[in-house]
């Protein structure tokens, strides 16, 4: 079945006809620019909207997406844990080539439009006139350099580019057919690569070439490039080419960008500031050009203390660094500050998942956690309504570790595979492994004679996480299993999972619990080497074979085939058909132990703040944590809302 999709930028979400674009971009440069440009705009160093702008600007209809046009101005303030987290404002700006809207639905961003035959051919229009954000033209040729000066230089682009462009280990074709038109195309279906350029770390294809040749050896003087090297404290040209084009963690200050705001502050430093980019390509129906806020600032602080600021009214809008156990307390200061705090729901398979590891370097539990009666009866044991009731208040929803019910996909026998409260089975069924002898304090022993304890480690970055192994430790002591808790720090935590040292692990369950069939179902099979169940399997996936070992539990394989299926699948019902099979199989075996899912997720913001949603799905993937919600829309009202 051949399919083709093609979706022109003009009718995506809530476009108005372009026949008022005219009177629109007059209007703006009479009485629409923001105040913020003023004094560019009287020095004359920035041209009026109209020339800023694109001939046809993405136009976002606001009433029809049930939000209100909003007013310029005003400063957002956001808490993050470190210099790092600059990276959510690339989450948060969520400026795509081709981007999802509410609903999921891929439509074109900063493309005007694009067309999919069959998903083995792309072709991309840009939007004529669209601008960076130094007013650098945005052209054809800065693809062509990021394909041909990039991803094909060896240096920069060692591993031969992302596995999202990479069909067969083959790269596509591309080809620039016109000013305005590129074309991405493979011998075979390439599903992933839309979701990949919609994803909250997207895959990178274009770059601003005006700036970035300056870094490039073959566009830059040797002695001129040396001195750009020295002066950035790298020893090689590709480090410093790398370190002023990285775009997801935004950094240089310098780099021109597509987004809605662009980063002034170079690191290191306790305060990040963003301001409008005036060359962003939306507007709202009356021709206002978003963003409609001015500056984003970011205040670095330590982790552990985000959610007592928050709380102290330091922050404008906030989710990033609070969690659901913040909640009362973050309640509680709507009396004290002008500030609204809303939950919406976390759109992860599971909000706490226990993690066998099944490439755990114990011989012993390595066998046993391989074995889907063990990983069945330790999920039987546990007393989920307890759980919910204790930690979370019961809001939550006992699940498997799976879709949610706004997912297409979702089956209710999968989220209720295995989680019943059902300690005489879990019994019946460590007994049948040969768990049936115990030593005199009640617990199993295991075939070599050790008592059955496990060490469950965890990064010890949620009291959450704590609050749910104390009952955990207690349904499983009624089976006859130890559990401990061992706490290491994040990166020493992967790094012994990675190495197999960890025996289990409590993390988050999947990461996109409201996935399409169109989206990669990755997540379900060891495609990476930071699945905390499988990451040998996972490296070997991952790295083509070169590291890591192949997977060698027939249902893992499976996966790993059913997944390989999608990628070169070509049709809705087909990838469907594959999303149902993968998940009827990850859920019966309990490769991971899911808990508690559908719970929610604080979000506090100035109660001047208008156009967030009351309720939305809150996640990394697909929903790029506030990005789907287009952060460029809200506005600041004068007054208390």
């Amino acid at each position: 079945m051949v399919t083709r999709r093609t979706l022109l930028g003009t009718f995506g979400l809530g476009a108005i006809g372009l026949t008022m674009l005219p009177d629109l971009v007059h209007a703006a440069d009479r009485e629409l620019e923001p105040e913020y440009l003023d004094e560019q705009l009287r020095a004359r160093s920035l041209p009026p909207l109209s020339e800023r702008l694109p001939k046809r600007p993405r136009i976002v209809g606001l009433k029809a997406m049930g939000r209100t046009p909003g007013r310029y101005g005003g400063t957002v303030r956001t808490i993050i844990g470190s210099g790092k987290d600059v990276r959510l404002m690339t989450i948060y700006g969520y400026a795509r080539l081709v981007g999802y809207d509410e609903h999921l639905v891929f439509q074109p961003d900063i493309l005007e439009a694009f067309q999919s035959e069959n998903d083995t051919v792309f072709s991309f229009t840009i939007r004529d006139g669209h601008k960076w954000s130094d007013g650098s033209p945005l052209t054809t040729d800065d693809f062509r350099y990021w394909w041909e000066d990039v991803l094909l230089n060896k240096d920069l682009t060692p591993g031969g580019g992302s596995l999202d462009l990479r069909v067969d280990g083959n790269l596509p074709r591309f080809e620039v057919l016109d000013a305005l038109t590129v074309r991405y195309s493979w011998e075979r279906p390439n599903p992933n690569f839309l979701p990949s350029l919609a994803g909250p770390q997207p895959l990178i294809i274009v770059g601003p070439s005006a700036y970035l040749k300056q870094f490039h050896k073959k566009h830059q003087d040797e002695f001129r490039l040396a001195a750009l090297m020295k002066e950035n404290r790298v020893k090689k040209w590709a480090d410093l080419h790398i370190k002023m084009s990285r775009e997801y963690r935004p950094e240089n200050p310098d780099l021109p960008t597509l987004y809605p705001w662009r980063n002034t502050t170079a690191p290191p430093a306790e305060q990040f500031i963003f301001e409008r980019n005036p060359y962003f390509h939306r507007v709202d129906e009356n021709g206002r050009q978003l963003p409609y806020i001015d500056r984003f600032i970011l205040n670095v602080s330590s982790s552990s203390i985000i959610p007592a600021k928050t709380g102290a009214g330091e922050s404008d809008l906030q989710a990033n660094g609070i969690d659901f156990t913040d909640y009362t307390f973050l309640k509680d200061a709507e009396d004290r500050y002008p500030v609204k705090v809303d939950l919406w729901k976390v759109t992860r398979g599971s909000r706490v998942a226990i993690l066998p590891n099944l490439n755990c370097g114990d011989e012993g539990w390595r066998a046993l956690f391989r074995d889907v009666r063990v990983r069945r009866a330790l999920s039987l044991a546990i007393d989920r309504h307890e759980i919910n009731m204790a930690v979370f208040y019961g809001l939550g929803t006992a699940s498997a570790d799976t879709v949610l019910p706004e997912s297409p996909l979702y089956k209710p026998e999968y989220a209720n595979a295995w989680i019943d409260h059902d300690p005489e089975k879990a019994n019946q069924l460590l007994d049948e492994v040969g768990l049936h002898n115990r030593n005199d304090d009640g617990f199993r022993l295991l075939p070599d004679g050790r008592p059955a304890e496990i060490t469950i480690e965890t990064p010890g970055e949620s009291t959450l996480d704590t609050d749910v192994l104390e009952l955990v430790t207690d349904h499983w002591r009624k089976i006859g299993i130890a559990l401990f808790t061992h706490t290491s720090q994040r990166d020493i935590f992967r790094s012994r999972a990675q190495a197999g040292h960890i025996m289990m692990s409590i993390w988050y369950g999947i990461e996109n619990g409201v996935p399409t069939a169109d989206m990669n179902p990755q997540q379900l099979a060891p495609t990476s080497d930071d699945q905390l169940q499988w990451p040998i399997w996972g490296m070997h996936y991952l790295s083509l074979g070169q590291n890591g070992k192949a997977p060698d539990l027939p249902e893992a394989m499976e996966l790993v085939k059913l997944q390989n299926s999608w990628r070169e699948s070509s049709n809705m019902p087909e990838r469907t058909a594959i999303w149902q099979k993968m998940l009827s199989i990850f859920t019966d075996q309990v490769f991971s132990i899911g808990l508690i899912n559908g719970t929610l997720q604080p979000v506090l913001r100035t109660a001047r703040l208008q156009n967030v949603p009351r309720n939305g799905l809150y996640g990394f993937d697909p929903t790029s944590y506030f990005g789907i919600y287009m952060p460029d829309t809200f506005w600041l009202s004068e007054e208390q809302v």
